[in-house]
């Protein structure tokens, strides 16, 4: 069955404006254990709003500031969240996952 990925592109529902710049999408990187510190990881793989703003400037490609991703759009933020605790489900959460979407 499928791997963890190891990194995922979510396109933006509001972009963001850095000055000129305007970022559509953002690419997250699987996290390793050193970007998680500070985080508990408890709180992440719940989807607590501090431990995952604490987690995506280290991890997202390009790289937000910490007031960027404190201002990113709830549906956003929702799908980072989601990105994020994907990439700590086992092989059996995946499946479990998996068969749960093809049966809809």
């Amino acid at each position: 069955m499928s791997q963890t990925p190891k990194t995922v592109t979510i396109p933006l529902e509001e972009p963001i404006l850095r000055g000129e710049q305007r970022i559509d999408q953002l690419t997250l990187r699987r996290p390793q254990a050193g970007e998680l510190r500070g985080v508990r990881l408890a709180e992440l793989t719940n989807g607590d709003v501090g431990a995952v703003l604490a987690v995506l400037p280290r991890i997202s490609s390009p790289i937000l500031t910490p007031t960027e991703a404190a201002e990113l759009d709830p549906v956003d933020l929702a799908a980072a969240t989601s990105e994020i605790i994907g990439f700590f489900m086992t092989k059996p959460q995946r499946q479990e996952l998996e068969a749960r979407k093809s049966s809809y």
